[in-house]
């Protein structure tokens, strides 16, 4: 969450400007957990907010989440 955080504030966006999340979890079991720790970041708001479950994620990972967030004005270029 706070590799998200980081990015949308890159992005000239935030936490609480998020209006969509996708949960991938590897074991659907660990939806309380995870929750646990998510509603900790959206405080004033709680976005909407897909789950699914899957097989395997990227470098062993548990959980993914990704995210929409509304940006005013165009993007930030990197580098």
């Amino acid at each position: 969450m706070e590799s998200l955080r980081a990015t949308l504030e890159r992005c000239g966006s935030s936490l609480e400007r998020v209006v969509k999340a996708t949960v991938m979890l590897v074991d659907m079991a660990e939806w309380r957990e995870m929750n646990q720790v998510y509603v900790t970041y959206f405080a004033q708001h709680l976005p909407a907010r897909s789950a699914l479950g899957v097989t395997a994620l990227a470098l062993g990972a548990r959980v993914e989440i990704g995210c929409s967030a509304v940006v005013d004005g165009p993007a930030p270029r990197s580098g």
